[in-house]
């Protein structure tokens, strides 16, 4: 199980989806998620077909937080410019561990 860390602060258990299957999948069928889940490489996604709302965050190559926005269900995001990577979540997620622009996050494995 890997874990979604930032500074000294461990934030949640995380998932990792970096292969083409498993970033397809996604959150897609499920109704909620403990933690997070990590979509890499992506630059953007959505939340049609899914369940519950979602807080998402674009990250840059070296997982630094680029813009949060809470996604309702049925939405196609935006891309953002310079972002690789996309830490998904359940909607409030981010607030609660005071995740926002600017973080700097790390994977601990």
């Amino acid at each position: 199980m890997a874990w979604l860390v930032c500074g000294d602060r461990v934030l949640a258990s995380l998932e990792l989806a970096d292969s083409p299957q498993t970033r397809r999948r996604g959150l897609l069928g499920r109704d909620g998620i403990e933690g997070a889940i990590l979509l890499k490489p992506a630059g953007r996604v959505h939340t049609v077909g899914m369940r519950f709302a979602i807080d998402v965050a674009h990250l840059d190559a070296d997982l630094t937080v680029l813009r949060t926005v809470t996604m309702e269900r049925r939405r196609i995001g935006r891309r953002v410019r310079g972002a690789r990577m996309v830490l998904e979540a359940e909607s409030g997620s981010f607030a609660k561990w005071g995740l926002g622009v600017g973080d700097q996050l790390t994977v601990r494995e």
